[in-house]
């Protein structure tokens, strides 16, 4: 099935986990990737398996907190493919901790990631998107968004915003024939899953209690998320905006 042949999709944290997973399941939908990452070595790995399935990708490496590498990484979408139809932004990080265990540092560096990128790649990419009158825009946020999740009091609060961000996308553009929608899932198995598994006091013991969230009995696979992206992304979902789905394995239930 080739539900996105002939559309662009822009991808940031293209690297590994989520990210990577939407870039191979985009492709299999017959999308040309821009892939956007700040690690050359997961970017030039996610491009050769792509490369290797007759897939088409862009790999451009950048900090999605630099303006200048989201315009940069825009511009380049645009000059190889003339249209980007598909904003997907998944670049994101965890910190773990409360309130008090919260720093200014912290605080910025997890705004700046979770929230400042997708607002500069949105600049560089909305106002052409709605030049066109299409597009659909997919946000990563979370479980911990809508519903919160302890021990992760700044990435709460930054999912929270990239709902209401998602949300005030969807209002304002609207009328311009753009769609944007955010993913909220649950414990989800990536690399940066398995460091903070293997960062604990008692690595079985987190690993036991991660699953445990989870009244499935299991994490998330990042395949699993690219499949709601895709739908997301592709012209079956066209009814469809403004809204933040849980993807959790009942964990909000």
């Amino acid at each position: 099935m080739e539900r996105l042949t002939g559309k662009v999709a822009l991808v940031s944290g293209a690297g590994a986990g989520i990210g990577a997973a939407i870039c191979r399941r985009f492709s299999a939908e017959g999308a040309a990737i821009v892939a956007l990452e700040r690690n050359p070595d997961t970017l030039a790995q996610l491009a050769a398996e792509i490369e290797e399935t007759g897939g088409a990708v862009l790999a451009v490496e950048g900090d999605i907190t630099r303006r200048a590498d989201c315009a940069a990484a825009a511009a380049e979408a645009f000059s190889a493919h003339g249209a980007v139809d598909i904003l997907c932004n998944v670049a994101g990080i965890v910190e773990v901790g409360d309130l008090e265990a919260a720093d200014e540092e912290s605080w910025e560096r997890t705004m700046a990631v979770n929230l400042k990128g997708m607002f500069f790649l949105c600049q560089e990419v909305v106002p052409r998107m709605a030049g066109r009158g299409s597009g659909s825009i997919v946000n990563i946020a979370s479980v911990a968004g809508p519903y919160a999740v302890r021990e992760r009091f700044v990435y709460s609060v930054s999912k929270s915003g990239v709902i209401g961000f998602t949300k005030s996308l969807a209002v304002d553009y609207i009328a311009k024939g753009l769609r944007a929608n955010a993913i909220c899932p649950g414990t989800v198995e990536t690399p940066s899953w398995h460091e903070r598994v293997n960062q604990a006091d008692d690595p079985d013991q987190a690993l036991k209690d991660f699953i445990a969230r989870q009244p499935m009995g299991r994490v998330g696979q990042p395949e699993e998320i690219a499949a709601l992206a895709a739908y997301l992304a592709a012209d079956e979902s066209s009814f469809m905006t403004g809204q933040a789905i849980n993807i959790d394995g009942g964990m909000s239930m």
